[in-house]
């Protein structure tokens, strides 16, 4: 691979570098989606909701949204209330301050890197992928209507 290919000069020989601060610039963001895995030996999932973290921008940030009907399809004795209970904990821990627990007192960073970190609970990580916005916010939310709803 020559070194304009590495440095992002690709075929065009343009390079595509973000830099932060000029109207319209876009920052790099890490999100993960929330999956809800009712019956772990089934291996059956459902998208629950999306955490984004921006360094930049300073955002950490999680929208749910739990569909019932299609977790109880999935495992009809479901505890949709603990489902609940842990998507808005993760809301929380996302928000910082007094609902972020014990987690309060880190950076969003470490924060994020704790949500996202592998476990085997109902309410689980998926992935992290990476992306660019200009309004994190906005971002969180486009996700959630385009990869939970």
């Amino acid at each position: 691979m020559s070194d304009r290919h590495l440095a992002g000069g690709g075929r065009s020989g343009r390079r595509h570098i973000v830099r932060a601060g000029r109207p319209g610039d876009r920052d790099v963001y890490e999100y993960a989606l929330l999956r809800v895995v009712p019956r772990v030996e089934r291996g059956e999932c459902i998208n629950a909701g999306v955490l984004l973290y921006c360094r930049a921008q300073g955002y950490l940030g999680a929208r749910t949204h739990l569909d019932e009907a299609r977790l109880l399809a999935l495992d009809p004795h479901a505890d949709v209330g603990g489902v609940r209970a842990a998507l808005a904990a993760i809301e929380g821990v996302c928000a910082g301050g007094a609902a972020a627990g014990q987690a309060a007192g880190d950076d969003a960073g470490r924060r994020f890197r704790w949500l996202v970190a592998p476990r085997s609970t109902i309410v689980q990580p998926g992935p992290v992928h990476t992306g660019l916005t200009a309004d994190a916010a906005a971002e969180t939310q486009r996700l959630l209507d385009l990869l939970v709803r």
